[in-house]
């Protein structure tokens, strides 16, 4: 038992948690007078929500650090199945919500199946790639076959429609192939089909209602009573802030002004209570949680391990750059959640999961290096050394 809580890496472990249990504070803040106004429900209703969720969520993590990172890598079909059924299985059970069928209502919560594609894809995409190490200089052998199974499954996702969540997994997969050890030129390739693709189904996927997101990201003052409105008020709420910010429970904009402030605009709310080092804090402790995982992906030993630490670490930092891009105007409005502080039952529990999953590869990272085990020539091989004699990233010669 010792040994074990030794091996546990505390940072992946209490910076998650101090993330939720802050953003459980967060959302109450933003949703007491929120939720009976827009909703009718009681001012506490999304706290205890999301207290249960977190409750669940601790019990996962835990599992999750605590099963060999390994194992996963024997479910990789298992999580293929699952992801095409869910996203299928919508066309025909889904609820739509803000326009988009892309949510199951199970009665006691709402389950959006595109959360769990996040990481089944990572476990497929590191296994696949991992599995491929030895001839993944072949591009129609290697790299392809599991490109079109990613297609089919950013198509299904984007016919919902939800682009936001298409994006998200799409950045995620591309990280997961750039970073698999393919030749530039067929990054290269791959980048110019991509945009060959984007500009092909712009011609459908383009609509007015995008068109004003795009508007009201990049000049919301041309139309402050319409497209132009969300990013206004959240302005508002970061310039009121300030460096210490109104305090907690203090704000105005979350009364009626900020959309969805327990949500998409969380941050805004934070940046208004509690100012420019409430913002750092959080920003902070996110990007903590994904250096580590950089950290613990260039020490691992095994090609799968290390993809995986990837997968998840550029998973947070491209939903959180994403989200603060929307409530800073850089990007257009997604509706993309912020990672471990927005509410949300599906999300905080996929990703506690994933950092369960992360912190086993860190335990099993430190566990080898105290052991002083010499990594096993057909599962790692030096990167630098490959580099050299190749000229390509790879895990394995």
């Amino acid at each position: 038992m010792k040994r074990h809580l030794k091996s546990y890496d505390f940072s992946l472990l209490f910076a998650p948690i101090a993330l939720i249990a802050f953003g459980t504070v967060m959302i109450y803040s933003a949703s007491m007078v929120y939720g009976p106004v827009r909703f009718g429900v009681a001012s506490d209703h999304f706290l205890m929500k999301q207290i249960q969720w977190f409750s669940i969520g601790i019990v996962l993590m835990i599992g999750a650090s605590l099963v060999p990172y390994r194992h996963w890598q024997r479910l990789a079909k298992l999580s293929v199945l699952l992801m095409v059924t869910l996203l299928a299985g919508l066309f025909v059970f889904g609820t739509e919500v803000n326009n988009a069928v892309s949510w199951y209502n199970l009665g006691f919560m709402n389950f959006q199946p595109a959360e769990f594609v996040k990481i089944g894809l990572i476990i497929y995409l590191s296994a696949v790639y991992a599995k491929k190490q030895k001839y993944i200089g072949d591009f129609t052998k290697a790299v392809v076959p599991p490109l079109i199974l990613t297609s089919l499954i950013l198509a299904m996702i984007v016919l919902q429609p939800d682009i936001g969540s298409a994006a998200i997994i799409g950045l995620i997969a591309s990280v997961l192939i750039m970073t698999s050890g393919i030749h530039w030129k067929h990054i290269l390739i791959l980048v110019a089909v991509t945009v060959g693709l984007i500009l092909i189904g712009s011609t459908q996927m383009v609509t007015d209602e995008r068109l004003e997101r795009f508007s009201g990201a990049y000049q919301p003052f041309e139309s402050p009573d319409q497209d132009g409105y969300h990013l206004i008020q959240s302005y508002v709420a970061i310039g009121t802030g300030g460096l210490l910010g109104e305090g907690i429970g203090q704000g105005v904009q979350k009364l009626g002004y900020l959309p969805e402030p327990h949500t998409d605009f969380i941050m805004a709310v934070i940046a208004e209570e509690l100012g420019f080092i409430g913002v750092s804090i959080t920003i902070g402790l996110m990007a903590l949680i994904v250096l580590r995982g950089l950290y613990i992906s260039s020490k691992c030993r095994d090609a799968f391990g290390a993809l995986l630490a990837i997968g998840i670490s550029s998973m947070i930092a491209i939903q959180a750059m994403i989200n603060l891009g929307a409530m800073s105007g850089l990007l257009p409005i997604t509706g993309v959640t912020l990672p471990f502080i927005s509410y949300g039952g599906s999300s905080l529990l996929i990703l506690m999961v994933a950092v369960g999953i992360l912190n086993n590869i860190a335990r099993t990272v430190k566990i080898k290096e105290q052991e002083g085990e010499e990594a096993p020539v057909e599962r790692a091989q030096s990167k630098q050394t490959y580099m050299n004699n190749r000229g390509v990233r790879s895990w394995q010669n």
